[in-house]
Formats: C-alpha cells, structure tokens, sequence
C-alpha cells in the first residue's frame, strides 16, 4: 500500500505524461517508465513496464474517441497493422519478462536515445490522403503493414510502451499517408499493443493497479492541461517537440548510465 507522498508521485507523474501527450500529441509514454522508477520509487522495472502499460493504453483509447470523430482514422490499414503488431506485442512482453532487470533498462534507455535523435528531424507532412486498403492494393499494401506491424509491436511489447513514434513512421513508410492519418491511425495500434502487454505482465502480476488507477487520472488532468497549452503555443509546436526530444535523449543517458552502474 502507498502511502499519500506516492500516490501524489504518481498522480504528478501521469499528469505530466499526459500533458506532453495532448501539448505535442506523442512521446509522452516513454517517459512513464523512468517516471515510475525514479520519481515514484517503483522498485522493479517490470512492474513498472506493466503498470506503465495500462495507463498508455487507456489514454490512447481516449485520444483515439476524438481521432475518430475527426475521421483522420484510416481504419482498414490501421486494424491490420494492429493485428499483425498484436502478435509481435505479446512474444516481446514475453521476451522482455525473461531479461534481467538492469539489462532491461539499459536497453529502454538506448532506446530512448534512438527515439529522441528520431524526433530531431523534420516530420514529412506530405502523403496520399487518398490511400486505402482495397482488394486492388492489397498486393502491395499488406506484406509492409504485416511486416511492419509485427517489428514495431515486438518493440513495444519488450520495452512496454505504446511505440506511437516508432508505429507512425511505419504506417507513413507502408501506405505513404499523410501525418495527420498515420497519427491518429496509429493510436489503434498504441492501444492494442498496450492491451496486450499489460494482460501479458497482469497474468505475471507484474501491474500495481492502484498505481495505475492514479497514473490515469493524473494523466487525464495533464491530457485537458497539454491540450489548451497546445492551442495557446499553436505556433511554436517545432520548438517544443525539439525541447522534448533533448529531454529524452537525456533522460536515455540518465537510464543507461544508472543501469550500468554496480
């Protein structure tokens, strides 16, 4: 049981993923593992991969309500992209409970790195908003999206995030659609991919589901807060999402360097 100064850890904790995710729409989810382990004193970084799980799962099926009514969903290649991804989710979650903890974490933190040095370039606006998965298109569409799917639902599972930044840019290199479709394409994914490992880590009972419940309503407040915040600095989206990427770059270094550390 939690006593108050954790449970208002985690509450902040969420919010502030949650205010990164409505403020930049992304990449707020690869901070909650380093947040549940150094800000909120979560002792094993399994059960913080899976209880970080169940709170990005959740507030992608949130994001993914408004998405939807928006109609920027392209629906028939976001579900296969999903169910190819849900296979590779669940052998990664598989794969990421047999490694040492450490180890675990040192590999979480290089990919931060990657993801961090990713989010420096220039995101491609450009795309075919008319892509669509039909009986013609099949032939090429399907082998990238199944391919595809399945490495970026691997990474996710292992490493237990929602991958929206690694599922993006597959979706955009499978079927060339716009950035503003593979977004919120891509959240069916995140939240599939979440799903499956956090059932994944709950069956190992490796979830605190107290801590979740509050990472959520946290992430909630923080998602309403990015979200006007995101209006109001509607023209400096580039810089933001520069300062982001500094920061998860340093906070990979942090995590690799204390994971290898006797």
């Amino acid at each position: 049981m939690m006593d108050v100064g954790h449970d208002i850890l985690a509450a902040a904790s969420g919010s502030l993923v949650g205010f990164t995710l409505g403020l930049i729409g992304g990449g707020g989810s690869i901070l909650a593992v380093p947040l549940l382990i150094y800000v909120v004193g979560v002792s094993s970084p399994h059960i913080a991969i899976g209880t970080s799980a169940i709170a990005v799962a959740t507030s992608a099926a949130a994001n993914l309500f408004g998405h939807a009514r928006l109609g920027t969903v392209r629906w028939p290649c976001a579900l296969v992209f999903a169910a190819a991804g849900v296979g590779g989710a669940a052998a990664g979650a598989h794969l990421g409970k047999l490694v040492d903890g450490h180890r675990l974490l040192a590999l979480f933190g290089t990919l931060m790195i990657v993801i961090g040095a990713s989010m420096l370039r220039p995101r491609r606006h450009a795309g075919d908003p008319n892509v669509r998965l039909t009986r013609e298109s099949a032939p090429r569409l399907l082998p990238l999206l199944v391919g595809l799917g399945f490495l970026v639902g691997l990474l996710s599972g292992f490493f237990g995030i929602g991958g929206g930044f690694l599922i993006v840019p597959g979706l955009m290199s499978a079927t060339a659609m716009p950035l503003i479709n593979a977004i919120g394409s891509s959240l069916v994914s995140v939240t599939a991919f979440g799903l499956t490992t956090a059932v994944s880590y709950a069956w190992s009972g490796l979830v605190d589901w107290l801590l979740a419940g509050l990472f959520i309503a946290g992430g909630a407040v923080g998602g309403f807060a990015g979200i006007w915040a995101s209006h109001r600095l509607s023209g400096h989206k580039r810089a933001l999402s520069l300062v982001f990427a500094t920061i998860v770059i340093a906070v990979g270094l942090y995590v690799v360097g204390t994971s290898l550390m006797p």
